[in-house]
């Protein structure tokens, strides 16, 4: 890290800020590669493989047929955080990122990612056109690192020919949800057959917890608060599914779409599994909002990935041309749509989506106005998957209870993110 640590440091010296360095030349550790057209040849990183990397590579295609000066190649990676801290530690990284957005508070403050205030500006690029949840999660407090591009939330899907055949109407409340799911369970011998509702994603705790009225952290987003009596009625509500309802069994999906068998009735999911259910004979199923919560709140959660620039990428005038062709221009974001079934991160694409696209996204384009992002600040990617995801796996294995696992799940986390202020 202290070659990372001196980078920055001449950067500082020079007098340059990262847009400035960024944009003053193609300049590159390596000899710079052209196609025999005399395009530059450009990289992308992303965790994105197989069919999901065959999306990418064709919206890069377009991008290269589109202009002359460019051409980009996506290459899948794992790991890719660590990857790129160590690439620019060594001078090795690409020009371009497919970015889980909900990393950039850690890795923008560790010097890994390129502000990219000073060239929206210059281009005239407005960051209201985006949805303002999905561009704070790629912001350190004024500064932004990247365009959103993709914008994700859960929604119910459900199977029509379950709800049909016992006369339920897709849930709108938990008390909906929980008895939808206990009339739907099938069980025979006391062996689970059919699942009312899929309960194991612990991850989805901020969803459930904003449904409930709380919040994660405090109004100061300096300490943890979902150790409180609403995250306590979400592990409750939980506990009820499995244990008293019986909906659900841990491990009863394990390595199999059930839904897709017809096995799981209802769960939440998002729209990147449209292709392949689609795809199964017989199987009818419908989408509805996420439900609310007891006291009425419409708690939903904002994923998605954007395209960030790298420390030293050897090519950031390349890059932010591809970022604004695919990002900002509405026509390309709703063709990257098409091809991979994901909402765009623009405001008005997303809207045009649902009629362009896919009709299907429109509970999910009116549970995204509303949905909130996992507080973007230091420190709080380590507090769920450190200190809250692994509590909350105790609870759902039985080896912990609801109050104890979240009160040691926020002490921990209280420790993380003092150390990372």
């Amino acid at each position: 890290m202290s070659t990372l640590v001196s980078r920055r440091a001449v950067l500082r010296a020079l007098g340059l800020g990262a847009g400035a360095a960024a944009l003053a030349s193609c300049a590159a550790p390596n000899r710079p590669r052209y196609t025999a057209d005399g395009a530059r040849r450009l990289t992308m990183w992303g965790s994105w493989s197989g069919d999901q990397a065959t999306q990418i590579q064709t919206q890069l295609d377009a991008f290269n047929a589109a202009q002359q000066d460019f051409a980009f190649h996506y290459v899948p990676q794992g790991a890719l955080e660590e990857k790129m801290l160590t690439g620019i530690a060594s001078g090795n990284v690409p020009d371009l990122v497919l970015w889980d957005r909900w990393q950039t508070a850690k890795y923008g403050r560790r010097g890994a990612l390129q502000q990219i205030d000073a060239w929206a500006a210059r281009d005239g690029v407005d960051l209201g056109d985006f949805y303002a949840e999905a561009v704070r999660e790629m912001s350190v407090g004024e500064q932004a690192f990247g365009l959103p591009l993709i914008v994700d939330t859960r929604a119910i899907f459900y199977n029509k020919a379950h709800l049909d055949e016992a006369g339920i109407a897709p849930p709108t409340t938990w008390a909906e949800l929980a008895d939808a799911a206990e009339a739907l369970t099938v069980r025979k011998g006391g062996r689970l057959e059919r699942a009312g509702f899929e309960i194991q994603d612990v991850g989805l705790f901020s969803m459930w917890l904003g449904q409930a009225g709380g919040r994660l952290l405090d109004p100061t987003e300096r300490y943890t608060a979902f150790d409180s009596p609403q995250g306590l009625e979400v592990l409750d509500f939980w506990d009820d599914l499995l244990h008293e309802r019986r909906v659900y069994e841990l491990g009863f999906s394990d390595g199999i779409d059930a839904f897709a068998q017809g096995a799981v009735s209802m769960k939440y999911d998002g729209p990147w599994n449209f292709p392949t259910w689609d795809a199964v004979d017989g199987l009818e199923y419908g989408v509805v909002p996420a439900v609310v919560g007891p006291q009425g709140d419409t708690g939903a959660s904002m994923g998605g990935f954007g395209l960030v620039v790298p420390t030293d990428a050897p090519c950031p005038e390349g890059a932010w041309e591809l970022m604004k062709w695919w990002a900002v221009d509405q026509e390309n974001s709703l063709a990257f749509s098409k091809i991979s079934k994901n909402i765009p991160a623009n405001v008005e694409a997303s809207r045009r989506a649902v009629d362009a696209v896919d009709d299907r996204f429109r509970p999910m384009v009116k549970t995204i106005e509303v949905a909130k992002v996992r507080p973007p600040v230091p420190g709080y990617s380590d507090v769920e998957t450190l200190a809250l995801i692994p509590a909350l796996q105790q609870v759902m294995s039985g080896d912990l209870g609801g109050s104890a696992a979240l009160a040691d799940a926020a002490a921990q986390g209280d420790r993380i993110l003092e150390a990372n202020r």
